[in-house]
């Protein structure tokens, strides 16, 4: 079965917001990676406090990992490949701190609150995610 893309323009307020959304995840997935690049001791006492080594080699994977999925996420051909990524990053994220007993609403479930805001701005600018992921009111 192909799907062919039906192009309709979409209303002002739907790009625009998804665009939004999309953008203040992209904004925050360049900042985590960045501080990951550079040893700083936040970055390093946060791991060690999650479980992990304090090697900085490791942050720096992890930042150049976090900088890779969201370009991929910030390129509308890659988006969805971005996201689907950037999914399974925010789950080891959120195991991580379910691990550790961080707190919910704040440390477990940011990942849930990233998660939906990348998710529902590629949805509010995407015909096809659209057509794949139907919301269609009952009857």
């Amino acid at each position: 079965m192909s799907y062919v893309a039906i192009s309709t323009p979409l209303p002002r307020w739907q790009t625009l917001t998804g665009s939004v959304m999309s953008g203040l995840v992209i904004a925050f997935l360049i900042f985590d990676g960045a501080i990951k690049l550079v040893p700083i001791a936040p970055v390093t006492e946060t791991m060690v406090a999650l479980g992990y080594s304090g090697d900085p080699s490791l942050a720096r994977g992890l930042g150049i990992m976090t900088l890779l999925i969201a370009l991929l996420y910030a390129i509308p051909r890659t988006s969805v490949l971005g996201a689907i990524l950037l999914t399974g990053l925010l789950g080891g994220a959120i195991a991580t701190h379910l691990r550790v007993g961080s707190p919910l609403f704040t440390h477990m479930f940011f990942g849930v609150y990233l998660g939906l805001l990348a998710w529902g701005g590629l949805y509010l600018r995407s015909d096809l995610l659209r057509m794949l992921i139907p919301f269609r009111p009952s009857h």
